[in-house]
């Protein structure tokens, strides 16, 4: 892998991790323009260093929120950062019953698949339309809300689908006030990332070769960078009902991709 798509690809996870595009329909199209040749396990280790990157940058931006949850499960009551915590597991197990035993299922939709990605982004758009659309509340993200998001989640690992637009547009279309959507979103993504990150080390399936380690030191810091920026960015997007322009973009991306995977 050359270090200038290793960086470019990089800046496209940063970027598109947080703001509601599809990180993995960006990711594919990014491989597919740059024609990306890796080898499957050398193509799986860098997924899962960008992954690594965004979720770190995730931790600096909310630090904050992470220390006060944290000292607040330490106290072993039935305070707010007990029923934020359960509300995150809540919203994690969809996701996780999907990665856990319908993975080849789900894999089977990546390697170039345009069509799908093109489709999906197209759903995306709808979905940021609607929830831009929606009124201003108060409201808190409730337990039945947690796990209804998690479902949000789930659907949105198909390549194409973002995953913070969709868990975000369904907070908000449950009533949920956009600031409050917005931090549960990129908040409970944190430790399905470190999960599935895990999964891939210990499953054996990574090759640590060693021959593109400034390649892959690369991408890390460039998806860290750009995920500083696209997180704090996306918040005040979301606050200031800016997901229309999103959607537009969705709209127009999934079409140019529709249009090459017909006519290509």
């Amino acid at each position: 892998m050359e270090t200038l798509d290793a960086i470019i690809l990089g800046i496209i996870q940063g970027l598109t991790e947080f703001l509601p595009v599809s990180s993995s329909g960006h990711l594919e199209l990014g491989k597919a323009i740059l024609g990306d040749n890796s080898v499957p396990e050398e193509s799986l280790l860098f997924t899962v260093v960008l992954h690594f990157a965004t979720a770190l940058s995730t931790i600096v931006v909310f630090r904050k929120d992470i220390w006060e949850i944290l000292s607040g499960l330490f106290q072993f009551k039935w305070n707010d950062e007990m029923q934020f915590s359960l509300k995150i597991i809540l919203s994690m197990i969809p996701a996780v019953i999907v990665g856990l035993f319908f993975e080849e299922q789900l894999e089977s939709f990546f390697g170039g698949n345009i069509k799908l990605v093109g489709a999906m982004l197209i759903v995306t758009a709808v979905l940021l339309y609607f929830a831009d659309k929606a009124k201003d509340t108060d409201k808190k993200v409730s337990l039945s809300n947690a796990f209804v998001v998690g479902i949000s989640q789930a659907i949105a690992m198909l390549p194409g689908i973002s995953r913070s637009g969709a868990t975000i547009s369904t907070s908000v279309l449950l009533g949920v006030d956009k600031t409050k959507a917005a931090r549960f979103s990129f908040l409970m993504v944190v430790p399905l990332i470190f999960g599935k990150i895990a999964k891939d080390v210990f499953s054996g399936d990574l090759t640590f070769s060693g021959e593109n380690n400034i390649a892959m030191g690369a991408g890390f810091i460039a998806a860290f960078i750009a995920g500083l920026a696209a997180c704090t960015w996306m918040i005040q997007l979301v606050k200031k009902s800016k997901l229309t322009y999103f959607a537009i973009y969705c709209l127009i991306v999934g079409c140019i991709a529709l249009g090459y995977s017909i006519w290509a």
